[in-house]
């Protein structure tokens, strides 16, 4: 897809991420550990781009990076990687214009029906999504729509809990990069949708809370087709020398813009025929 192909150009080559100066390493290093003070106090920061000058997509890849290690030490090894901001309407939502990528742990992964404490996020919202249940690892940097096919285990209802550590949401792409693209949490449902894959881009899902519809759309929306939001993760990842592996979940982005949720809300990813999933908070 044309789309797709200039999206890749655009971004910056995320392997020469070795050339930052030891200032601008220091500045990685305080961005990191307020993001961490966030998800501790719940008291979210300013924006990240007031504090670190200069910071573009490669320094904010850096500083999601730098948190891992006090995140999986809290959390879990990772489970997971979520593609984010991939549908037009969340790209306005959020006034950006590129997708992102983050990741989620164990403990960040809930089933059917979960009830989730609300407070345990700022300013939390969710979004509609498959999720995809990889059998093989996606790696070498020249994935295509082909091989991700190829790889899917099979395709779940899923919603994201998106949830920025950014004070009221006022984020520019490099913040929510650094923020693990504004990931709060997962739910996944057990049981599979039993949809082809060659049938998700006409593939619709409602976004309710609690009952109401906030939004509708399609497989389609999800950057032209989720299987290529998968593709280029697995190839930006690359470039940072990681890989998707097998028995990982991948989640390739929201159908519908997000919606936000409080305390006592219920929030449904509907498919139709295919299956629904709620979460509770």
């Amino acid at each position: 897809m044309e789309y797709i192909a200039r999206l890749c150009r655009a971004l910056p080559r995320l392997s020469g991420m070795s050339n930052a100066t030891e200032k601008n390493e220091q500045a990685v290093r305080e961005a990191a550990a307020a993001l961490i003070d966030a998800y501790e106090t719940g008291n979210p920061i300013p924006p990240l781009r007031n504090s670190f000058e200069g910071m573009d997509i490669a320094d904010a890849y850096r500083v999601q990076k730098a948190q891992i290690p006090a995140l999986t030490e809290k959390w879990g090894e990772i489970v997971g990687r979520k593609v984010g901001l991939t549908s037009l309407a969340m790209q306005k939502q959020l006034g950006v214009d590129s997708p992102d990528f983050g990741f989620f742990t164990e403990a960040q992964l809930y089933r059917d029906d979960a009830r989730i404490a609300a407070d345990t996020f700022i300013s939390p919202k969710v979004e509609p999504e498959f999720a995809f249940l990889l059998n093989k690892e996606l790696s070498g940097g020249n994935t295509t729509r082909a091989d991700v096919a190829e790889a899917i285990e099979s395709v779940h209802a899923a919603i994201e809990i998106i949830d920025s550590r950014i004070k009221d949401w006022d984020i520019t792409l490099p913040d929510t990069i650094a923020d693990n693209a504004s990931c709060g949490a997962v739910a996944i449902s057990e049981a599979p949708l039993e949809v082809a894959i060659e049938a998700l881009n006409a593939t619709t899902c409602s976004l309710l809370i609690d009952g109401t519809v906030t939004g509708t759309g399609k497989g389609e929306d999800v950057l032209g087709d989720p299987l290529e939001a998968v593709a280029w993760l697995a190839n930006i990842l690359h470039e940072q020398g990681d890989v998707l592996a097998a028995g990982q979940w991948v989640l390739p982005g929201s159908i519908t813009s997000a919606a936000p949720v409080d305390a006592g809300s219920s929030a449904t990813a509907d498919f139709g025929s295919l299956g629904t999933l709620t979460i509770h908070f």
